[in-house]
């Protein structure tokens, strides 16, 4: 059985129906879709995506990125993308292994194993895809299989997943990953102002408060934002609460005004023009539409 074939096979045992399934290993989540799904809003946070079978979209801002098992997907900041399984059926559900960074870690590893870092004038996208090596491939199969072996994970899966995180930094695109590591990397700054926004979203917040929560001019932050993220800062907040706002419409079954006015509209309209313009379809049909498929 080769490398790919045997990470199926974990993941598909451990993973009976389809759904998102923490695991027994640290930052771990297992994913499995036995058919195509509906574009999802999400926020992705810094992890690594593993696809062992089938494929899928995320969409950041008006870019698509499509990963599958020959290409890793990672998120290096906190992003609100729209995330989609193309390809899956029940002979072959879509499945993945999904690994939170640990960001100390990573950085620890950076000054362990130093490598010049290639200063760019901007900083890399949020989300990068990476061709999958035999080497990480190899390390991620023995990872997934000491879910069989559940007495061996405090011994052995700190090792394992530090050696997942070192075939990241020494991969094909190892200097972007070394600016995730470095504390005051341009995409660091970013992603200092990335969380304020998150936290704020809902206020009428002037661009200046986050350029100087990451130490940039108005002007610089926006353009080393717009290249992290691939949207302005105004553009960033919107979609932060078109996911708040559909979250509570078919989680809490609030009507569309009051979450409009929960996210932080006065105006009904606007919030309506602003969520078709995201979703493609109005506030109160989309959520109809979502709440007959949960």
């Amino acid at each position: 059985m080769n490398r790919l074939n045997a990470l199926v096979e974990i993941i598909d045992r451990h993973t009976p129906e389809d759904g998102t399934y923490p695991s027994t290993l640290p930052g771990v989540t297992l994913i499995r879709a036995s058919s195509p799904t509906m574009p999802m809003p999400v926020i992705y946070t810094p992890t690594l995506c593993l696809v062992a079978q089938g494929t899928k979209e995320a969409r950041l801002g008006e870019t698509t990125y499509r990963y599958n098992a020959e290409n890793y997907l990672i998120a290096s900041v906190e992003l609100p993308v729209m995330g989609s399984v193309i390809e899956a059926t029940e002979e072959r559900p879509y499945l993945c292994l999904q690994l939170d960074l640990d960001m100390a870690e990573l950085s620890e590893l950076a000054i362990c194993y130093p490598d010049p870092l290639t200063e760019t004038q901007d900083p890399p996208t949020g989300i990068m895809l990476n061709k999958t090596t035999p080497e990480l491939l190899d390390a991620a199969v023995r990872l997934a299989s000491l879910l069989d072996t559940p007495h061996d994970i405090d011994a052995l899966a700190p090792l394992t997943l530090r050696e997942i995180l070192y075939r990241l930094l020494t991969g094909p695109q190892g200097n972007i990953i070394r600016h995730m590591a470095q504390a005051e990397s341009r995409l660091n700054q970013i992603a200092r102002a990335i969380i304020w926004i998150r936290t704020h979203f809902r206020e009428a917040c002037r661009i200046e408060q986050a350029a100087s929560v990451a130490g940039m001019s108005r002007s610089t932050f926006h353009h080393h934002f717009k290249a992290v993220t691939t949207m302005s800062p105004i553009a960033f907040r919107t979609h932060l609460r078109m996911q708040e706002a559909r979250r509570l419409m078919v989680s809490d079954a609030v009507d569309a005004a009051s979450a409009g006015f929960h996210v932080g509209y006065e105006s009904p309209s606007q919030f309506s023009r602003d969520y078709v313009r995201i979703f493609g379809v109005s506030p109160a049909r989309h959520a109809s539409q979502l709440r007959k498929l949960s």
